[in-house]
């Protein structure tokens, strides 16, 4: 129980869309937000239009002056990433979290 509610407090609407932000699936998931970044980088034929939205400057501000949680996100030069439902499924985000937990 207390693993769902720590992602219900994770998901924020960006474009009228729930999302969750990349440093907050790297946190529920255990592994570093630039792991998360490189995967999609790295990868971006395994996350299609949709399954993560780009973060402009406005939409930044926003999340930080309203989602205490995300505070630290102002001191970060890069535009943060959200992931979209579709985004938090893709076999590849699932493959880094096995790599994570197999590796301790």
């Amino acid at each position: 129980m207390e693993i769902l509610q720590n992602i219900e407090q994770c998901i924020i609407c960006i474009q009228n869309q729930n999302v969750i932000i990349d440093s907050d699936v790297a946190r529920l998931y255990g592994v570093e937000t630039k792991r998360i970044n490189e995967a999609v980088k790295n990868n971006p034929e395994k996350f299609p239009d949709g399954y993560i939205i780009q973060l402009d400057e406005s939409e930044k501000i926003y999340v930080v002056e309203n989602f205490d949680h995300l505070d630290s996100l102002k001191f970060s030069p890069n535009l943060p990433k959200a992931f979209t439902e579709k985004g938090l499924y893709t076999d590849y985000i699932n493959n880094i979290i096995q790599f994570r937990f197999s590796s301790h």
